[in-house]
Order: structure tokens, then sequence, then C-alpha cells
């Protein structure tokens, strides 16, 4: 709002207001300015202290129509109004709001704030443990990997506890008797606003009940707040939607989400690029790129990230003893398919397809990118075969074009690589596992039982291959990234080349939803916050953003320590033949698991795909009808992607080679 110089009204603006059918409990409580127009003013009350702006422009509405800022037909109690102001047929009142520069308020029953607000700061989420065990505390800069922390390190009690009195002293702050309705707001058709904080630019249009909240929209994005949508105890991120009838109590909203078309969420966090349609969320932790669109879909209880739950996907949060106590882990990347079910407690690999109905507790964390599917009332799990699924590399590659964050203000780390020291680990414990069942159950064994869920020797075999071919192209990937960045003059070069810079990145990677991160370091966060070395909640998102920044070079530690295990040798003793004859194998892998890709990808245009089109024509019509809405094979963009990705790295490959052919020339002159 505009710094602007108030004074009180003059006799003749009194009269010319009361003759506007205006009034006021006492005149004397009411600030102008001096480019003061009582014209501007109609059928309105005024209590308490009120400051009005120069309203002298005019706004623009739909369809053309312009219409002059004012005041019309409204009760205005304790309020300031900024600049350029409509306030048009509020049927109750608005009250104890500082309302800025170019607002429209239309059409509206009652906007008001009553006693001291934190406007859903401090609020604490029952997610995950509907018995309230794993509580989140949330404000208005909330990060999935803060939520993260405080969902599921409850055993580090005394950094919870700071971590609470952080937020708490964060709400005390930002508490206040008086709303704000941020410039360039626009409100029309609601029915009751209450205790609610709105940022600039917020877009509200037939709102139900909005109570006890904020809407953290700015500029660059715009919060939108659409028909009978209903929201209770909440924090709404900038770049957000919530619309069409959707039910939102006791929830956070991350950047950039959308919910919208009746869904139901209740006790539930929800982070970047989320959407919710149709279905219901309940006690949930979703981190980023969780979508659901189905009206039958539930989720309960569980964290997911980077999940698309399929239609009727259910899961279970108690067995009818102690309540709902129990919760489950979908880890990132995994998909559930129509009408699939688990029961909680359960823990899925990262990048699994879930199919079927499973009534057992499976904790498939360290099988990775399997299929887990249900027969005859038994989990069948099938390691790593989605390595070579053309829908896992798509999710990848769309994710970070779905990005629906404008504000320049991210608040999640989000971390999108497909391989990683976090799913590479779990990919080189799945391989010790499978050899380990493999080794006890003997060659001549046809099923083998792992964590309640059964492997068929075949699918053993093939999961080995699949992780260790993975395993290579990281490694390959990271070399190969490695040596670019330096002069490979000779083989000492490249041993420099190679090495670690430090120990940092060393051991056990997680992800805190999104945000992919060495485990030591964020065990060395709590350990500052416990020991009040880092007491600003800033400080702690700083550190977080760090950790992200650097993702690359711990990476290399990572892997540096990782390939003296994995290959059995340390990294920078290996030859420059040795080197050579990884990078051989980091190509073939490469090949191999593009040319699956390649053939997944073919399935999708086979004759049996092309069922339903040319409805009324023979097999050259249903063809030419496929073509025309699908495209041909060689002409798709995610096809050609795989050729010239096979194409290019297989170029790559041959030019480092060459260099590092190059380098042990040098050596010998």
């Amino acid at each position: 709002m505009k710094a602007v110089t108030y004074r009180k009204l003059t006799a003749e603006e009194i009269q010319a207001l009361a003759a506007n059918n205006c009034s006021s409990e006492n005149w004397e409580t009411i600030l102008v300015t001096d480019e003061f127009n009582p014209a501007r003013f109609i059928s309105s009350r005024f209590s308490g202290q009120v400051s009005l702006g120069p309203q002298t422009g005019q706004i623009s509405l739909f369809g053309g129509v312009k219409k002059d800022c004012g005041i019309y037909y409204a009760h205005i109690h304790n309020c300031s109004i900024g600049t350029d102001v409509y306030i048009n047929h509020i049927k109750n009142y608005i009250a104890n709001y500082r309302i800025e520069d170019h607002v429209i308020i239309d059409n509206t029953d009652i906007c008001a704030v009553e006693g001291t607000c934190s406007f859903g700061n401090g609020f604490k989420v029952e997610v995950l443990d509907e018995t309230g065990g794993r509580k989140v505390a949330i404000y208005d800069k909330l990060s999935a990997h803060l939520a993260y922390i405080m969902a599921f390190y409850k055993h580090r009690h005394s950094t919870i506890q700071k971590l609470e009195e952080l937020i708490q002293d964060y709400t005390e702050k930002i508490k206040s008797a008086q709303g704000v309705i941020g410039e360039h707001t626009q409100i029309f058709n609601c029915r009751e606003i209450r205790n609610v904080k709105i940022g600039p630019y917020t877009e509200i249009s037939g709102a139900s009940t909005l109570k006890n909240g904020s809407l953290n929209s700015t500029r660059e994005a715009p919060v939108k707040i659409g028909p009978e949508a209903i929201l209770k105890n909440f924090i709404v991120s900038s770049g957000s939607e919530v619309s069409d009838g959707a039910i939102v109590s006791n929830c956070f909203i991350g950047q950039g989400c959308v919910l919208s078309s009746q869904y139901s969420a209740q006790n539930s966090l929800f982070f970047a690029n989320c959407q919710g349609f149709h279905g219901e969320a309940c006690a949930v932790f979703a981190g980023p790129y969780t979508v659901t669109h189905h009206k039958s879909t539930l989720l309960i209880a569980g964290m997911f990230s980077f999940c698309n739950a399929g239609s009727g996907s259910n899961q279970s949060n108690h067995m009818y003893k102690l309540g709902p106590i129990h919760h489950g882990i979908v880890e990132r990347g995994s998909k559930t398919t129509s009408d699939s079910y688990l029961l909680w407690p359960a823990k899925i690999g990262a990048f699994t397809l879930v199919m079927g109905r499973h009534y057992k507790n499976s904790d498939t964390s360290n099988m990775p990118f399997s299929y887990l599917i249900e027969n005859k009332d038994e989990s069948w799990l099938a390691p790593g075969v989605n390595l070579k699924s053309v829908g896992t590399i798509r999710d990848v590659m769309k994710w970070p074009r779905r990005d629906r964050r404008t504000d320049p203000n991210k608040m999640d780390c989000i971390n999108f690589n497909l391989l990683s020291p976090f799913t590479i680990r779990k990919m080189a414990n799945a391989i010790e596992i499978l050899h380990q069942i493999k080794q006890i159950s003997g060659e001549t064994t046809e099923v083998f039982s792992y964590n309640n869920t059964k492997i068929r020797q075949d699918a053993l075999k093939r999961g080995l291959t699949l992780y260790h071919m993975a395993i290579m192209k990281f490694i390959g990937n990271s070399i190969i990234t490695r040596l670019n960045k330096c002069q490979l003059h000779s083989p000492e070069n490249v041993s420099d080349c190679l090495k670690a810079q430090s120990q940092t990145g060393q051991g056990d990677w997680i992800d805190l939803a999104g945000l992919i991160a060495p485990k030591t370091e964020i065990i060395r966060l709590l350990t500052l916050v416990e020991e009040g070395k880092i007491d600003k909640l800033e400080d702690i998102e700083r550190f977080f953003n760090e950790l992200h920044a650097h993702y690359y070079e711990y990476e290399w530690n990572w892997t540096a320590d990782f390939i003296s295990s994995y290959l059995k040798k340390p990294v920078t003793e290996f030859t420059v033949d040795e080197l050579i004859a990884i990078i051989n194998e980091w190509r073939e892998s490469v090949v191999q698991i593009d040319r699956m890709l390649y053939e997944d990808a073919k399935k999708e245009f086979r004759m049996d795909a092309m069922t339903g089109f040319g409805i009324d024509g023979d097999q050259r019509i249903k063809q030419l009808d496929f073509e025309k809405v699908r495209g041909r094979f060689e002409d798709n963009d995610f096809v050609k992607e795989i050729l010239n990705h096979i194409e290019r790295k297989t170029d790559l490959g041959s030019r480092v080679i060459q260099q590092l052919q190059e380098s042990q020339k040098t050596e010998a002159i």
C-alpha cells in the first residue's frame, strides 16, 4: 500500500456521504485523503477506525464492463482501504482488515478477523498416524524436507522440540488482530471468509468457506480459490489452486498444487506440484508430484512422492484392534494400478508398479524398479523389471516440464534424477540380497520368498542382470562426466581427476520428499539444531538449498567410494585400459537398456493396440486412423529421443576412450 497522508472528513463531505445513504457510528474515526470523492461511496456503513485511500480510478471486469472504484452497499468496520479499491454488495460486513491497493471484493457475505490470529500458522496436522503420533506443525514457508524430518524423526525428541519451538516463535511474530488482503486481489461471489490472510494477486471466485488460513499468493504465482471450495485450518502456497467443490481441512498445500473436482483432503500435507481430483486423502504425506485423478481413489496414512495413483487405489491403516495407527511408505516414482490395495504397514521400493491387492505387510524398499503383482492373494515381485519400461523414463522426463511453480522462491528442493546414490545403493543391496536368496534356497528352487513376497527364478535372474546394467550405467555416466571436466594429459592427470574431493557424501543417502542428500549431512543438521547452533527456520531451509546445490559434488564423493566396493578397486588405481573397459561396459549397458525401452515403446504401436481405431473400416483404415491420431512409430518424439540417445552416448563413449588413449601416448612420449 502506497504511503498517503490522511485527514478527517469535512462537514461538507459528511453531508454528501449522508446524502448517498452512508452512515457512521462516529464520523471522527473516518480518515480520508485530499483526493476523497464522496460520490464513490454509496449506501455504506462505517464503524470503528476506518481509513479510506483515494478512489479515483476504474476497474475492468469480465466482458469488458468498467466500474468506478469506491465502496457500494457495504459495512466496513476497523479497516484501512488502499488506493483504487472496489467493494460492492457485502451482505454482512468486512471487519478488521488492511485492504491494499487495487483490490476487488464483490458480492460476498462476510470477510472478517476476530481476535488475535495466526492464520493457520502453528496448526498441527495429524499426518500419517490418525491418532496424532506424527503431528507436523505447519507455517507459511514449510518445505517438504523439514516436514519429512518432523514427521519421521520423532525419535529425535529434542530436535523435534526445538523445531516446534522455532515454528511457534514464527507463529507468535506473525499473529495479528488485523488480516491482510494483498494488492490486486479479486474476491467475487463468496460466502464467508473468516480469519484468513490473503496475499497479493489472489483470485477467489465463488468460494463457500475459508476459515483460519493463509493464501500465500504472489504476483509471479497467484493463488486461485474456485467455486464452492471449503478450506479450514490451512495454508495454501504460491501458485496453487483449490477449486470446484474441493473440501480441505487441516492441510498444508505447497507450491504449484491443484486440488479440484470435489477432492476431499483432511490432515494431509501436499508439496510441490501435487494434484488431487475427485478422490480423497486422509492423513497423507504427499511429497512432490503426488497425483491422483480418480473419483474412487483413497490415499490414507501413507507417504508418497512422484506417485501416480490409479483409479480405485486404496490402503488400510488399521486392523480393527488399536485403531488407525499403521502407516505406509511408497518411495519415489511408484505407480498404483486400478483397484490396487495395500495393507499397512508396508514399504514399497522406489519406481515400483503396484498391481492388484496385497494383504501382507511387504517391504520391497531394497528392490527398486520392480513390479509388485497380486496373483491368487499372493504378492509376487519382479525385481528391476521397471528399468526397461518406457513409462518409467517418460515419467522422469515429464516431471521437470510439468513444474507449475512460477514463484522465484522455490520452497522445495527437487532432484529429478532417476539414478542417484539413493537408488543405486538400493540396487546394490538388491543384488546382494538376491544372491543370498539364491544361495540359501538352492539352484533348483523355482520360487523364492522375500519379505512377504514371492520371486520366480527367472525374475530373480533377470533382476540381477538389470540391476547390474543400471549400476554400470550410473558408474560410467559419473566417470565420463568427471573426466570431461579435466585435462587428460597423462595417466596421473586421469587419476587426479577421479579423486573424491572430500568424504562428504559417503555412506547412505536418503530421499527427504524430493531432496536426495547424504544421511550424514541430515544428521549433522539435526545435531546443529539440537545444540542451538542453528536457531532460525531460514537457516534450516538454507542448509537444504546448499545440499541441493552441491548434489553433484557430493554424488561423486559417494560414487568414488561406491566404485571401490562394487568393482573391488579404488577408482584412482584403475589403469587407463581398465577405465576404457568400464566405459565400454557402460556403453553396452546404455545401448541395451535403450533397446529395451525401444521395444517396450513399440508395443504401443502393434496391431492389437489399434483395436477401436478405424471403427467402420478395414485393417488399412484402422492403421490410417491410428496414425492420424497417435502418429507413426518412427515419428514419435520419445522413440526418436531413444535413438538419438543411443547415438549420442555411443559417440560420447568413443570420444572419451580416444582422450584416454591419447593420455597414454602423451605419457609414453
